[in-house]
Protein backbone atom coordinates (compact mmCIF):
# COMPACT_ATOMS: atom_id res chain seq x y z
CA UNK A 1 0.00 0.00 0.00
CA UNK A 2 1.26 3.43 -0.51
CA UNK A 3 1.39 5.68 2.73
CA UNK A 4 1.25 9.49 2.00
CA UNK A 5 2.96 11.09 4.74
CA UNK A 6 3.15 10.41 8.34
CA UNK A 7 0.09 10.52 9.49
CA UNK A 8 -0.92 7.74 7.39
CA UNK A 9 2.08 5.99 8.85
CA UNK A 10 0.37 6.40 11.92
CA UNK A 11 -3.08 5.25 11.27
CA UNK A 12 -1.75 2.37 10.03
CA UNK A 13 0.59 1.56 12.52
CA UNK A 14 -2.77 2.39 15.21
CA UNK A 15 -4.51 -0.03 13.07
CA UNK A 16 -1.70 -3.01 13.65
CA UNK A 17 -1.70 -2.05 17.83
CA UNK A 18 -5.15 -2.74 18.26
CA UNK A 19 -4.83 -6.40 17.24
CA UNK A 20 -1.27 -7.09 18.93
CA UNK A 21 -0.42 -8.74 22.31
CA UNK A 22 2.16 -9.39 24.90
CA UNK A 23 4.91 -11.83 22.95
CA UNK A 24 4.51 -10.28 19.69
CA UNK A 25 6.80 -9.57 17.09
CA UNK A 26 7.09 -7.36 14.78
CA UNK A 27 10.15 -6.89 12.30
CA UNK A 28 10.75 -3.08 10.35
CA UNK A 29 12.46 -2.87 7.58
CA UNK A 30 13.54 0.20 5.39
CA UNK A 31 16.76 2.94 4.40
CA UNK A 32 17.32 5.49 6.48
CA UNK A 33 14.17 7.75 6.57
CA UNK A 34 12.08 5.01 5.29
CA UNK A 35 9.60 5.79 8.51
CA UNK A 36 10.65 2.75 10.69
CA UNK A 37 10.51 5.08 13.93
CA UNK A 38 7.83 7.36 12.84
CA UNK A 39 5.55 3.79 12.60
CA UNK A 40 6.93 2.45 16.12
CA UNK A 41 6.21 6.13 17.43
CA UNK A 42 2.53 5.35 16.45
CA UNK A 43 2.41 2.09 17.29
CA UNK A 44 3.49 2.88 20.71
CA UNK A 45 0.87 5.38 21.52
CA UNK A 46 -1.65 3.05 19.83
CA UNK A 47 -0.53 0.52 22.50
CA UNK A 48 -0.76 3.28 25.72
CA UNK A 49 3.09 3.09 26.93
CA UNK A 50 4.41 5.59 28.31
CA UNK A 51 6.43 8.38 27.16
CA UNK A 52 7.77 9.17 24.05
CA UNK A 53 9.17 6.63 21.64
CA UNK A 54 12.23 7.99 20.49
CA UNK A 55 14.59 5.49 18.56
CA UNK A 56 17.52 3.31 20.56
CA UNK A 57 19.89 3.83 17.94
CA UNK A 58 22.70 3.94 20.72
CA UNK A 59 21.25 2.60 23.48
CA UNK A 60 20.15 -0.37 21.18
CA UNK A 61 16.98 -1.50 23.04
CA UNK A 62 14.57 0.63 25.35
CA UNK A 63 11.55 -0.64 27.10
CA UNK A 64 8.23 1.66 26.90
CA UNK A 65 6.58 0.26 29.91
CA UNK A 66 2.28 0.41 29.09
CA UNK A 67 0.42 3.58 31.07
CA UNK A 68 -2.39 2.31 33.35
CA UNK A 69 -4.23 6.11 31.82
CA UNK A 70 -3.00 5.32 28.14
CA UNK A 71 -4.82 3.97 25.41
CA UNK A 72 -4.65 -0.15 26.22
CA UNK A 73 -4.22 -0.17 30.46
CA UNK A 74 -3.37 -3.57 31.63
CA UNK A 75 -1.99 -3.89 27.78
CA UNK A 76 1.64 -4.94 26.84
CA UNK A 77 4.56 -3.04 26.85
CA UNK A 78 6.77 -2.17 23.73
CA UNK A 79 10.46 -2.82 23.59
CA UNK A 80 12.28 -0.85 20.98
CA UNK A 81 15.12 -2.37 19.41
CA UNK A 82 17.35 -0.91 16.31
CA UNK A 83 19.31 -3.93 15.09
CA UNK A 84 21.17 -1.66 12.57
CA UNK A 85 24.48 -2.17 14.29
CA UNK A 86 24.42 -5.73 15.02
CA UNK A 87 25.43 -8.26 12.65
CA UNK A 88 24.22 -11.88 13.94
CA UNK A 89 21.65 -13.47 15.77
CA UNK A 90 24.11 -14.06 18.16
CA UNK A 91 24.33 -10.41 18.75
CA UNK A 92 20.56 -10.13 19.58
CA UNK A 93 20.64 -12.94 21.95
CA UNK A 94 23.28 -10.73 23.76
CA UNK A 95 20.06 -8.15 24.61
CA UNK A 96 18.24 -10.97 25.76
CA UNK A 97 14.79 -9.82 24.56
CA UNK A 98 13.45 -13.45 25.43
CA UNK A 99 13.06 -12.47 29.23
CA UNK A 100 10.91 -9.46 27.73
CA UNK A 101 9.19 -11.12 25.37
CA UNK A 102 6.13 -12.74 26.97
CA UNK A 103 4.85 -9.69 28.77
CA UNK A 104 5.29 -7.45 25.55
CA UNK A 105 5.04 -6.45 22.04
CA UNK A 106 9.26 -6.27 20.85
CA UNK A 107 9.60 -4.14 17.71
CA UNK A 108 12.83 -4.59 16.13
CA UNK A 109 13.88 -1.85 13.10
CA UNK A 110 16.66 -3.58 10.75
CA UNK A 111 15.84 -7.19 12.19
CA UNK A 112 15.82 -8.80 8.98
CA UNK A 113 17.90 -12.43 9.31
CA UNK A 114 18.55 -10.93 12.81
CA UNK A 115 15.55 -11.82 14.95
CA UNK A 116 13.60 -14.73 13.06
CA UNK A 117 14.66 -17.19 15.73
CA UNK A 118 12.91 -15.30 18.66
CA UNK A 119 9.20 -16.36 17.51
CA UNK A 120 7.50 -18.52 14.82
CA UNK A 121 5.16 -15.75 14.42
CA UNK A 122 5.80 -12.24 13.58
CA UNK A 123 5.00 -9.26 11.71
CA UNK A 124 7.04 -8.22 8.94
CA UNK A 125 6.67 -4.87 7.56
CA UNK A 126 8.96 -3.40 4.97
CA UNK A 127 8.79 0.38 4.47
CA UNK A 128 10.22 2.36 1.14
CA UNK A 129 10.38 5.72 0.77
CA UNK A 130 10.19 6.54 -3.13
CA UNK A 131 12.66 9.03 -4.54
CA UNK A 132 13.85 10.63 -7.23
CA UNK A 133 11.58 9.61 -11.26
CA UNK A 134 10.14 6.88 -9.05
CA UNK A 135 7.91 9.41 -6.66
CA UNK A 136 4.72 10.25 -7.03
CA UNK A 137 3.73 14.23 -7.07
CA UNK A 138 1.20 15.00 -4.17
CA UNK A 139 0.51 18.70 -4.98
CA UNK A 140 1.44 21.35 -2.41
CA UNK A 141 3.26 18.73 -0.05
CA UNK A 142 7.20 18.84 0.93
CA UNK A 143 9.80 16.70 0.09
CA UNK A 144 10.01 14.81 3.57
CA UNK A 145 6.58 14.05 3.47
CA UNK A 146 7.12 11.88 0.11
CA UNK A 147 4.79 9.07 -0.09
CA UNK A 148 6.03 5.54 1.35
CA UNK A 149 5.30 1.91 0.31
CA UNK A 150 4.75 -0.56 2.85
CA UNK A 151 4.27 -4.22 2.30
CA UNK A 152 3.27 -6.18 5.65
CA UNK A 153 3.59 -9.52 5.60
CA UNK A 154 2.21 -12.17 8.81
CA UNK A 155 3.89 -15.57 9.27
CA UNK A 156 3.54 -18.01 11.94
CA UNK A 157 0.35 -19.53 13.79
CA UNK A 158 -0.38 -16.95 15.50
CA UNK A 159 -1.85 -14.76 12.91
CA UNK A 160 -4.74 -16.68 11.31
CA UNK A 161 -6.39 -15.85 7.74
CA UNK A 162 -9.01 -14.12 8.84
CA UNK A 163 -7.57 -11.79 11.18
CA UNK A 164 -5.21 -11.09 8.66
CA UNK A 165 -8.24 -10.50 5.90
CA UNK A 166 -9.24 -8.19 8.78
CA UNK A 167 -6.35 -6.24 9.44
CA UNK A 168 -5.65 -5.58 5.40
CA UNK A 169 -8.83 -3.89 5.31
CA UNK A 170 -8.22 -1.89 8.22
CA UNK A 171 -4.67 -1.09 6.82
CA UNK A 172 -6.53 -0.10 3.59
CA UNK A 173 -8.58 2.46 5.15
CA UNK A 174 -6.11 3.12 7.57
CA UNK A 175 -3.66 4.18 4.37
CA UNK A 176 -6.53 6.02 2.26
CA UNK A 177 -7.98 8.25 5.30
Amino acid sequence: MVLHGPQATARVAHALAGNLRSGDLVVLTGELGAGKTTFTRALGYGLGVRGNVISPTFVLSRIHPNDPEGARPGGPDLVHVDAYRLSSPEEVDDLDLEYTMDRSVTVVEWGRDLVEHLSDSRVDITLERSLGDDAPMIEGEEEDLDPRRAKITFTGQRWGAAEVDQLARKFRGAAEE
